[in-house]
């Protein structure tokens, strides 16, 4: 490779490790704005393999960074493993003020929903300045060098509640759950996703106990999407939420929507068949299968099986084992 070429070849590694060290704000209106730029340049990469095989055969120091080819080349794969498709936006397109006793506080209300496509099934939360705090001082507690060039927007003494002071703080704190869902590590944290859900959860299961069947129900219809999105690698965390709203279905005399969630249920736990939702839930099913004329001998069986294997113990049902969740 000649001396022009070496130096072009770097000049294109330096220009693709700056792109990628910078975050910028997206506007959802458009697709390719929807990534940070770090995913983008790992796109534009995918698009042009051929600029990854630049030969390492100098290993002169280019007269724009101390680094060499060489070590350019490791740095862009280094990136390129970490690289990863944005699946979920966070927008924050609103903020309402809250007076309640002695106490005055700002709810920001958080849009979270898929890119790339029209998204039917958008999530909505709201939490406030304390609700994001908490989630910074808890990440710091695991995740303290992941975040270490983070900046988190510090409370002020006064004008807590100036219409430019809280249009700053939408925007960072969009941009502070964007940057925590693009960590791998962060954004399968039982704590980010803990952020997410965990109020709404709470809620729908204290409804719940207290025999408000419809409103649970309509919480843990809103919060089961989003949850599936956050923990795909995981199907086993969303057991719980779908046996919830087999209770409520039930409760509410709507059992093919409950046998409907609990199919979903039971396929999660294909392979887990020692988890403590299991056979409550096969019990629920048996029951639902024959009141729907659906075939319950099958699940019958594999009732059966189970209680061949282990030794008999006793067993919550499932609307027992549901109202023990989120008891404080």
């Amino acid at each position: 490779m000649d001396q022009d070429s070496h130096c072009t070849a770097e000049r294109e590694l330096l220009e693709a490790v700056s792109r990628i060290t910078t975050f910028s704000t997206t506007s959802p209106c458009d697709e390719e704005q929807n990534q940070p730029k770090a995913e983008i340049s790992c796109q534009a990469r995918k698009e042009n393999p051929e600029k990854d095989d630049l030969q390492d055969s100098s290993a002169s120091l280019s007269s724009n960074s101390s680094m060499t080819t060489k070590e350019l080349q490791e740095y862009w794969r280094n990136e390129k493993r970490q690289c990863r498709q944005v699946e979920l936006l966070f927008e924050i397109p609103s903020t309402r003020i809250v007076e309640q006793h002695f106490s005055k506080y700002v709810v920001y209300k958080i849009i979270i929903l898929q890119t790339g496509s029209f998204d039917s099934s958008k999530s909505v939360i709201e939490r406030r300045y304390s609700d994001f705090e908490k989630l910074h001082r808890n990440l710091l507690e695991e995740f303290s060098e992941e975040l270490e060039d983070v900046t988190f927007p510090k409370k002020t003494l006064t004008g807590n509640f100036a219409e430019e002071i809280i249009n700053e703080r939408k925007l960072a704190f969009k941009d502070y759950l964007r940057l925590l869902y693009s960590m791998k590590y962060i954004r399968r944290s039982k704590k980010f996703i803990d952020f997410l859900t965990r109020p709404e959860l709470q809620e729908a299961y204290g409804c719940l106990r207290g025999g408000q069947y419809t409103k649970a129900l309509e919480i843990l219809l809103e919060v089961i999407g989003l949850q599936e999105r956050l923990t795909r690698g995981n199907p086993i965390s969303v057991v719980p939420t779908l046996c919830a709203i087999v209770v409520c279905h039930k409760d509410l005399e709507n059992p093919a929507s409950a046998f409907e969630y609990g199919e979903k249920a039971l396929a999660c736990l294909h392979v887990r068949t020692s988890h403590r939702y299991y056979i409550p839930l096969l019990e629920t099913m048996i029951t639902l299968a024959y009141e729907l004329g659906k075939d319950f001998l099958s699940l019958q069986e594999k009732l059966e099986e189970w209680k061949a294997k282990k030794d008999p113990i006793r067993v919550f049902t499932l609307k027992e084992l549901a109202v023990r969740e989120y008891v404080q």
